[in-house]
């Protein structure tokens, strides 16, 4: 398993850092004169942020049904390639016209990568195995906004090298970087463990055999049916855990794109600004990883992430209700402490619910995909005429962590009930040559076929709390 580790989370992680950079750099670019370079308008600015959500939810599902058909290790990189491209160029754009271009096409190349390497992860690690593994990778987006501040703050140097402005130069750099790492991971990133060629054939059979072992019934592979993805579209916890994962998702994009704004406004100028945001992203990385080692240690998930939520909302209460640049300024640590955590914790959450792994692929990608269409609406509530305190900003993100600590109780209480009825035998099925089960739950000739029939509804597969 270290061998696994090893060969899959660094270099994953490490290109998670670019992508989230590369989305959120525009947060830093604004703070060197980009809006007025480019004439635009704040309003204008709001719309090029927006613009990245759309495609960036529409094409997740799609991708990851094509990750699963293709190889990772040239589905992904082919991602990366292309909006490193489309990255680079964006340092390059001269009005707002190309600035939304540009956006649109980000989002349409990034989309596939976070839900994708998610799934990806999800077939090679047991259910009590999985959170570590997606914090650490997730915990890279808390890495890219230390070290967005400190890069953008070193590459607005390079003001006027080129005829460029120092803005420009942020996204060029960057661009290159990906489209470097992109070309690099055709060779580095491996594929699923039934194919995995520096796994030996003894290797792999271990680890497909230590997943069916933890209720992973369809980890040996399966064929794509139709019907793997109507029981994503039609299952309720794919639904209410949608409602879990928008109520840290719009608070965690509201945070990443206007913290440097909601530093700078507290009477700090741009560099310091950008600067100040390195410690409290250290500190989110922090508590994500111990977060996710403790939710895979002890389990309870969903209080994890009730808790984490709380943390959260204390910090936008003190947002809204201070008048104190000192006391902001620390509220924004308990806001980074309770937001970042709940992203991976609820990602791990859902995939240990889902049997299947094209269910799992279409079920993950909806979660976040639906979660990630509220970033078009946290790219707009921070208005430039509510400086330097931004209440309506403030609250509609405390809002949203409201949406999530009610839908995280609701669904512990559905999964807490469904797991009670399979103990009580409710949800038992006919098993030829055995005694007991109802019908209406479903006839099979062995329990092997019901477990491959049913995945996660069969009667002996228990939900993750």
């Amino acid at each position: 398993m270290r061998k696994i580790d090893s060969r899959t989370i660094p270099w994953l992680s490490f290109l998670y850092l670019l992508a989230f950079l590369d989305r959120s750099s525009i947060g830093n670019a604004k703070l060197y004169g980009m809006e007025t370079d480019l004439h635009i308008s704040d309003t204008k600015y709001l719309l090029g942020l927006t613009i990245f959500f759309i495609p960036y939810a529409i094409f997740e599902v799609p991708s990851n049904v094509i990750l699963k058909r293709l190889k990772p290790s040239v589905w992904l990189s082919v991602l990366m390639l292309l909006w490193g491209v489309v990255m680079t160029v964006q340092g390059l754009v001269h009005n707002y016209g190309g600035l939304m271009a540009i956006r649109f096409m980000v989002g349409t190349f990034e989309a596939g990568f976070f839900p994708g390497v998610n799934y990806y992860l999800s077939c090679w690690y047991k259910r009590s195995e999985f959170g570590i593994r997606a914090a650490v990778f997730f915990s890279a987006a808390t890495v890219s906004g230390a070290f967005g501040g400190l890069l953008a703050a070193g590459l607005s140097k390079m003001e006027g090298v080129g005829g460029k402005a120092g803005w420009s130069w942020i996204f060029i750099i960057e661009g290159l970087v990906t489209v470097v790492a992109g070309a690099m991971s055709f060779w580095i990133i491996v594929d699923f463990p039934e194919d995995a060629g520096f796994l030996s054939e003894p290797e792999q059979v271990f680890v497909i055999r230590r997943l069916q072992g933890d209720a992973q019934f369809s980890a040996a592979g399966e064929k794509l049916r139709w019907k793997y993805i109507e029981q994503s579209l039609a299952e309720w916890k794919t639904y209410l855990s949608i409602i879990v994962y928008a109520g840290s998702d719009m608070p965690l994009y509201a945070f990443a794109l206007f913290l440097p704004s909601i530093v700078s406004e507290a009477r700090y100028s741009a560099t310091p600004a950008n600067l100040l945001t390195v410690p409290v992203y250290v500190l989110a990385c922090i508590c994500t990883c111990t977060v996710g080692f403790l939710a895979d240690r002890y389990g309870n998930r969903g209080l994890w992430n009730f808790s984490c939520l709380c943390i959260s909302a204390a910090g936008y209460i003190i947002l809204i209700s201070s008048r104190n640049a000192t006391l902001s300024y620390i509220a924004v640590y308990l806001a980074a402490c309770g937001i970042y955590p709940c992203i991976p914790n609820t990602v791990a959450w859902v995939s240990n619910n889902v049997e299947g792994t094209y269910k799992r692929s279409v079920s993950l990608a909806m979660v976040i995909s639906w979660g990630n269409i509220q970033g078009a609406i946290s790219s707009n509530v921070y208005r430039a005429n509510q400086t330097p305190w931004y209440p309506l900003g403030h609250g509609l993100v405390l809002m949203y962590i409201g949406f999530g600590l009610i839908s995280t109780l609701c669904l512990i209480f559905t999964l807490k009930t469904e797991n009670a009825r399979r103990d009580r035998g409710e949800r038992d099925e006919v098993i030829e040559g055995t005694e007991g089960g109802s019908e209406k739950n479903g006839m099979f000739s062995s329990v092997n076929e019901a477990r491959r029939e049913k995945g996660d509804k069969w009667s002996g597969y228990r939900y993750t709390l």
